[in-house]
């Protein structure tokens, strides 16, 4: 009786695993990757850099955030030991009093549709707000949300167990609080690396860590102010301190200097 119980147990595993691993199997065709192979700053021909405050009082982007997003500074991003570290630190810079980057592949890798993989080794720490994710590149239907954003990896140092993976548009977006957010509980999320991962089709976004799927946003087929998603997207890596999120609790200034490590990136379609 035991026997044909643990039979029926993997059976049942197996058919609510089987739709997960074939969606993620429609893209198996790697057309852009990044393994870090080179040490010195990020490889110029995939990767550009956002410049500036995270303030949109001052720049016209971001979050409140207090960071100033520096330019080709090995301090806050670089290649080292077969990873790219992008690091916050606590410094004065121009007029703030701490420094990130953010990294960007606009017009150098730019997608519609694919399996898009983060294997990443993320920090904690009260004020930290790391994140990998995609904005559109040409903002076809208008400036944010209206084009849409997916968030593939994004964590708050508040919550230093816990991982997040969202979809905003006009419809559902953070402004009001209607994204389509999900979390997974992650108990080693800062001390070991993880598989962040997006499967991107026509019909949905599933979301997954380490091959689990935890959310799925689906395309209701009513218009682009629901589902703006198919236009060219590309990819931003990134440590905000404070912010609307992300400072939510304060900061805690032993957290820095803070890293988060990305050992590869890699696009399929």
């Amino acid at each position: 009786m035991c026997t044909f119980r643990i039979i029926g147990l993997y059976f049942l595993l197996s058919i609510f695993a089987f739709p997960a691993m074939a969606q993620k199997k429609l893209y198996n065709k790697l057309v852009w990757q990044d393994q870090f192979s080179k040490n010195g700053l990020p490889d110029a021909t995939k990767w550009s850099y956002d410049v500036g405050h995270g303030c949109p009082r001052i720049c016209g982007w971001g979050n409140n955030e207090v960071q100033y997003y520096t330019q080709a500074r090995k301090e806050n991003a670089r290649v080292e030991n077969g990873f790219l570290i992008i690091e916050a630190r606590k410094e004065k810079f121009e007029d703030a009093n701490y420094t990130s980057a953010r990294l960007v592949t606009k017009n150098k890798g730019d997608w519609t549709y694919g399996r898009l993989a983060i294997r990443a080794k993320i920090p904690t720490g009260k004020g930290l707000w790391p994140a990998g994710w995609i904005l559109p590149t040409k903002n076809m239907y208008g400036d944010w949300p209206k084009s849409g954003e997916v968030d593939i990896l994004e964590a708050v140092g508040f919550s230093p167990d816990s991982a997040f993976g969202s979809v905003h548009t006009q419809r559902y977006n953070g402004m009001f609080g209607t994204q389509r957010s999900a979390s997974l509980i992650v108990p080693n999320l800062s001390t070991q690396f993880h598989n962040y991962e997006i499967v991107w089709t026509p019909e949905k976004i599933d979301f997954y860590i380490d091959n689990k799927l935890y959310n799925s946003f689906k395309n209701e087929h009513t218009d682009t102010d629901a589902w703006p998603f198919d236009q060219a997207f590309h990819l931003i890596l990134n440590i905000a301190v404070g912010g609307n999120l992300g400072g939510k609790f304060g900061i805690d200034d032993s957290s820095f200097p803070a890293q988060m490590k990305i050992d590869w990136i890699k696009v399929y379609q």
